[in-house]
């Protein structure tokens, strides 16, 4: 049986380049796990990536960018395109839950797991899991 799409978070990104993160090995194995698997990921999740490798030297500014590069050109893998339409509908998630510590683009990737039906997501953040997915990074 095909195991059904699965969400890439940033975590997953950001760890599987830096051998020093704390999530770099279950990053890899995630990687082997879902080599098969279609992906989804978002824009968003390809600029927070981008801004977060930013502040680590030149380096990891030129990893970050051949993977955003490399993932563009990814057969398997769907991105999301920001729209205003998933802005506007990240934003309300993002209003409703006030409580939460949810950063928009979290709402965002939320938002496009629903709307991809996905349950499962590579990531270690667990606010995914207060919101009923599965997070693949522990």
């Amino acid at each position: 049986m095909m195991r059904m799409s699965v969400f890439v978070d940033s975590a997953q990104y950001i760890a599987f380049l830096n051998d020093a993160d704390d999530l770099h090995e279950a990053a890899e194995e995630a990687a082997q796990l879902l080599a098969d698997v279609p992906l989804v990921t978002t824009e968003a999740i390809l600029v927070e990536v981008l801004n977060f490798l930013s502040r680590r030297g030149p380096y990891y500014r030129r990893l970050a960018v051949a993977l955003v590069d490399t993932l563009r050109s990814e057969p398997t893998l769907h991105i999301e395109p920001q729209t205003t339409k998933l802005l506007d509908e990240g934003i309300d998630l993002y209003r409703r839950r006030e409580d939460k510590s949810y950063s928009v683009t979290d709402c965002i990737s939320m938002v496009t797991c629903r709307r991809h039906g996905i349950k499962e997501v590579a990531t270690a953040d667990h606010n995914f899991e207060q919101e009923g997915f599965t997070i693949l990074l522990t």
